[in-house]
């Protein structure tokens, strides 16, 4: 199966999870496309000084794989910078939340999958 980019269409949110600015996200793939159990595979697009509010994870599992930019990534209390090219995990029952720490977008391959 090939899933051209032009045929999911982008969905923003604003205050996405409480967080600040409008979030983009452009599914790549929709629950079903696969066998897996996956709710989200998107690129999430946070402009400068947007982000994705803190939030805990129940009976599913989320991956980020950053793919531009720089941001803080708040993994169960702890913070971290991250760059294009680190990956984190959030597991059931953890929580996280990301910042646009920089001008440019950080540009995140996201994927949630259920346990």
């Amino acid at each position: 199966m090939i899933r051209p980019a032009n045929q999911l269409p982008a969905e923003k949110r604003e205050h996405m999870r409480g967080g600040d600015g409008t979030v983009t996200l452009t599914p790549a793939l929709q629950p079903g496309d696969t066998a897996a159990k996956l709710r989200l595979f998107s690129r999430i697009t946070l402009p400068a000084g947007a982000s994705i509010g803190y939030h805990v994870h129940e009976g599913e599992e989320e991956l980020f794989y950053f793919l531009s930019g720089t941001a803080e990534f708040n993994d169960n209390g702890m913070t971290h910078t991250v760059h294009a090219g680190d990956a984190t995990v959030t597991g059931s029952g953890q929580g996280h939340s990301v910042r646009n720490l920089g001008e440019e977008p950080v540009e995140i391959l996201a994927v949630i999958a259920t346990l």
